[in-house]
């Protein structure tokens, strides 16, 4: 991307970021581009306003580029206002699981935040197309996730050189939860609140009886239209 346009583009981001990273709005958008970025083909790809969105990716942090991107998710909505406070887990599941913001929560895969806090899965997996990601520090670059191929593997890739530590939000952490055992026992309720809040870039805390996978958050702030 031409560095005038990454310019324009990272001057629209707030100054500050909340304390709580995935528990509040980011005012982080764009204005519509009026300076296109060429696409490989000769084409050339716009990135209209959208609301903020996340990324939950896996991956070498050092990588620019690699595979397994069918394992990626998206938050089409901030999920931090929409998520459960641990101490509320109880009362969550008094009501059958189905949260205030209305996802259901699966007792068999489940996420939480940096804060402690419940949230709602992401869709998995992460569409193809182009997005444009940031980490909010000093890099914004164009995510390419190409279409799944026979084996069904996803391929990305970042723009500019940048890798996927580059674009991560080191203040947002998330993990999955998965029963250790078949058929075992893996619950929120087994969570050590004194582990919270996690340390920028920190890792999330083991849950007893659970598989823990981390995940990188890469914050979208546009949604390439090929022109």
């Amino acid at each position: 991307m031409p560095r005038g346009v990454v310019s324009a583009f990272t001057k629209s981001m707030p100054r500050l970021i909340r304390r709580a990273c995935l528990a509040t709005v980011l005012l982080v958008t764009i204005a519509a581009v009026s300076q296109p970025v060429h696409a490989a083909g000769g084409g050339q790809t716009k990135f209209p306003r959208i609301p903020t969105q996340f990324i939950a990716a896996l991956g070498d942090p050092g990588a620019t580029s690699g595979s397994g991107a069918q394992s990626w998710g998206l938050w089409p909505l901030d999920p931090g206002p929409r998520g459960v406070e641990l101490n509320r887990y109880q009362r969550l599941k008094e009501a059958g699981g189905v949260a205030p913001a209305r996802w259901k929560f699966d007792g068999t895969d489940w996420w939480l935040e940096e804060h402690g806090l419940i949230m709602e899965q992401p869709t998995v997996p992460l569409p193809p197309g182009k997005y444009l990601v940031t980490g909010n520090r000093k890099v914004t670059a164009v995510l390419t996730i190409h279409p799944a191929d026979k084996n069904g593997d996803r391929r990305w890739e970042l723009d500019q050189g940048a890798t996927l530590y580059d674009v991560t939000h080191l203040a947002c952490r998330s993990a999955r939860y998965t029963p250790a055992a078949v058929g075992g026992s893996c619950s929120p309720a087994n969570a050590q609140k004194t582990a919270f809040p996690v340390a920028p870039g920190g890792a999330m805390p083991p849950v007893a009886g659970c598989t823990k996978q981390d995940y990188a958050v890469l914050i979208v702030i546009g949604v390439g239209v090929e022109d």
